[in-house]
């Protein structure tokens, strides 16, 4: 049941109206891999850092099944920095600092050992990247999930509609689809994003929650309200592991199962925003998730007596 998982592992600066870090460990392929390893092992990195990347942090990444065959360490360089400060809605962010470092020449191979994966998820890169690693997987994956953001719709929007051909699963935000598509009505912006591509669709709306598409069908799940929200960093790219992760468990790539991923990772990302960077993501145990993911059934849980 391998699972590869692309991405950035980083270092991050974060500041919101709760409290700040200077230097917290991030990246897409992290937060994924961190995710996804509650449910499937092994995951199978393909990322570049620098010298400064700290063991232990690759040490703990091993202990939770995530092999790092195709982690490229660059012995003179740093690895890929960014720092944001996020507003008082937590929706909105400014990026302060992107130091690319290591990430400039990031040129992934996909290692022998992880041919036959069945399942690829694709973090948040520029696209070139992403149809690289497709191309060099000699047997086409059961599932492929891409994440992208708007940085690329602007700089290098035919390379991504390039990728788009090759993926069954897009993630995007609200802001992200609409840009994409060109469409104000988020229906009629799904509809044409699926026209170039991804037979589903997932459109992320933050502390409102996720919507799938898959050809007429749709499909609504909530987010948990919380109590506190210290640090969204990284929230999405754990509901993709948590995504991808369930979908890899339990081998169901139909519509149906794609509802109970999509609630998987919504319940995970719940706990991502709870601390800085990945730190909540750390401590969680299967029960703690259980009780999670039963938290979201009872808010969607009603009966009606119809008179």
């Amino acid at each position: 049941m391998s699972l590869i998982t692309v991405g950035t592992m980083a270092f991050d600066a974060i500041e919101t109206p709760f409290g700040k870090v200077d230097k917290i460990i991030g990246g897409s392929a992290t937060y994924v891999a961190l995710a996804a390893s509650n449910f499937v092992t092994p995951i199978q990195q393909i990322s570049i850092v620098g010298y400064d990347f700290p063991k232990e942090e690759m040490d703990d990444l091993k202990k939770r099944g995530v092999e790092l065959d195709g982690v490229e360490i660059v012995a003179d360089k740093k690895s890929f920095f960014w720092s944001g400060k996020y507003h008082l809605d937590m929706n909105s962010r400014d990026t302060l600092i992107t130091d690319l470092n290591v990430l400039a020449d990031f040129n992934p191979i996909v290692p022998d050992s992880y041919q036959g994966a069945e399942f690829l998820m694709l973090g948040n890169l520029d696209p070139k990247i992403q149809l690289s690693v497709i191309n060099q997987l000699k047997t086409r994956p059961k599932l492929i999930v891409l994440d992208t953001m708007n940085f690329w719709m602007d700089i290098a929007l035919d390379g991504l509609k390039e990728v788009l051909k090759k993926v069954d699963v897009l993630l995007v935000n609200d802001g992200e689809a609409r840009q994409l598509s060109g469409e104000v009505s988020l229906v009629k912006a799904a509809k044409k994003i699926m026209g170039m591509g991804p037979k589903f669709l997932i459109i992320k709306k933050g502390e409102h929650g996720a919507l799938l598409f898959h050809e007429n069908h749709v499909f609504f799940a909530p987010a948990l309200p919380l109590e506190e929200v210290f640090d969204p960093t990284g929230a999405g790219d754990t509901f993709a592991g948590g995504f991808i992760g369930h979908i890899a468990k339990t081998k169901d790539i139909s519509f149906e199962n794609m509802k109970t991923a999509i609630i998987v990772g919504s319940a995970l990302a719940s706990f991502c925003v709870e601390k800085f960077g990945p730190n909540k993501l750390k401590e969680i145990t299967k029960s703690d998730i259980a009780s999670r993911i039963d938290e979201f059934v009872q808010l969607v849980n009603f009966d009606i007596d119809l008179v």
